[in-house]
C-alpha cells in the first residue's frame, strides 16, 4: 500500500521525509507535500521522519483522511519532485505548535 501525505503537512512542509525516502516519490507546492502512489515503494521510512505526522500507510489511514489519497494522486502529478531536504515554511513551527508537536 503506498504512503499518503496529509493536512498536517500544511503550512509546514517539513522535508526530513524526502531525506529518508530511497525513491523519489515526493512533490510539492507552495504549501505542503504529496506522494506519488505509483512511485512509492512502501518502505515506511517517511513516516517517522515526519515531525507532524502527517504520512500515513493507505492501509492504516484514518477515515476523514482518505480525501487524502485522490489529493495525493492528483496534486503529485503535476508538481514538481522534490529530491533534498529544503527549509521548512515560514509558517512551520508555529503550525506544528498548533498541531501539539
Amino acid at each position: 500500500m503506498p504512503h499518503i501525505v496529509t493536512d498536517n503537512c500544511k503550512l509546514c512542509r517539513f522535508t526530513e521525509c524526502v531525506e529518508s525516502c530511497p525513491v523519489e516519490c515526493f512533490h510539492a507546492d507552495d504549501e505542503q507535500l504529496y506522494i506519488d502512489p505509483d512511485v512509492c515503494v512502501d518502505c515506511s521510512a517517511c513516516i517517522p521522519a515526519c515531525p507532524v505526522q502527517a504520512i500515513y500507510e493507505v492501509i492504516d489511514m484514518p477515515e476523514d483522511k482518505e480525501p487524502w489519497i485522490a489529493i495525493n494522486a492528483e496534486r503529485s502529478r503535476t508538481l514538481p519532485i522534490v529530491i533534498a531536504k529544503q527549509e521548512p515554511l515560514p509558517t512551520a513551527e508555529a503550525q506544528r505548535a498548533k498541531l501539539g508537536f
